[in-house]
């Protein structure tokens, strides 16, 4: 092979790696590596369940959206909403203590990483609540109880203003959308990040987590990898769902747990129980002491969410 040839086959070698790694730019993933590498985990943490399940496709006006469905067949049913910039494969691993009582469906966010469309929605105004309303009506639910945490909170709660009537109760778990803070430890964090970034060394992704995770251990195998996926693959959104309005809320009247971390520097309990208290009038209240936005949650608190949505 002559030396332009070498450059031409060179040529179209570089082309075909561009072209794998483009992405839309309204998408959610860096590249198309990224987001395949995404899936593979996605995957693998489902089968970690060791629970069987079954994928739902249904379609929304917002576009297509992706659940899995899993748990107890028999028992209620409940709509399970997870993290910002994490997956519901991931959530589900957390949420193993309501697999035995509940028929869960859990739902992957439009817009962030998963098997939903990557459609990305305003976090402003009630387009997720729109979006989550339509969810419940595809799934063939007039009604069904709600669980959310964090970002998946925020939807949640934007949920409630929009179609309070399809609600049976709510667990919102460190909930965005009730009152957000500034959070000043952002600013900490980019340093670490930065490291991260440069060199992909885990103590510096763990340093990055500490700031909303206060201890180590609760940066268990699947945390840390779940992370990694967001900051190696994932476009990441860190605005959240802005808070609901009070007006908005004069319809709502399911029972509600909140549960709020004390030091969460994202939403704190302080601010985030308050608040609610103010809003919803059927309304549980829980702090969690020397807790950060990330944390373990405990086994009494485990048990009273279990015994919260098996009332009648």
């Amino acid at each position: 092979m002559n030396f332009s040839k070498k450059i031409s086959v060179w040529r179209i070698s570089r082309l075909n790696k561009v072209e794998k790694n483009k992405v839309n730019i309204m998408g959610i993933y860096k590249s198309q590596d990224g987001k395949e590498e995404s899936l593979a985990l996605y995957d693998k943490q489902l089968l970690k369940l060791n629970m069987p399940f079954s994928d739902i496709y249904v379609k929304t006006s917002f576009g297509k959206t992706h659940l899995v469905e899993t748990g107890n067949k028999a028992g209620k049913p409940l709509l399970v909403f997870h993290g910002g910039n994490a997956t519901t494969a991931y959530n589900l691993l957390m949420c193993q203590f309501l697999l035995n009582d509940f028929h869960i469906y859990a739902v992957d966010t439009i817009g962030h990483p998963g098997k939903s469309d990557e459609v990305c929605l305003s976090h402003k105004g009630y387009e997720y609540g729109k979006w989550a309303s339509e969810v419940i009506d595809k799934i063939g639910y007039d009604s069904i109880a709600c669980l959310g945490g964090s970002f998946g909170g925020g939807i949640l709660a934007k949920l409630m203003c929009i179609a309070p009537s399809k609600i049976d109760k709510a667990v919102l778990i460190v909930p965005a959308g009730i009152s957000n803070a500034v959070p000043v430890s952002s600013i900490a964090m980019l340093l670490p990040l930065l490291q991260y970034r440069i060199t992909k060394r885990e103590k510096y992704l763990v340093k990055t987590a500490l700031y909303m995770a206060l201890r180590e251990e609760v940066l268990d195998e699947d945390t840390i990898n779940i992370l990694k996926n967001s900051f190696d693959n994932v476009k990441i959104k860190a605005a959240m769902p802005t808070n609901i309005e009070k007006k908005r809320l004069s319809g709502y009247c399911s029972p509600t747990l909140i549960i709020a971390s004390e030091k969460d520097c994202l939403f704190p309990a302080r601010k985030v129980l308050r608040r609610a208290g103010k809003m919803i009038s059927d309304c549980q209240l829980v702090e969690l002491k020397e807790s950060g936005h990330m944390h373990i949650l405990p086994q009494a608190e485990k048990e009273r969410i279990v015994e919260f949505l098996r009332k009648d």
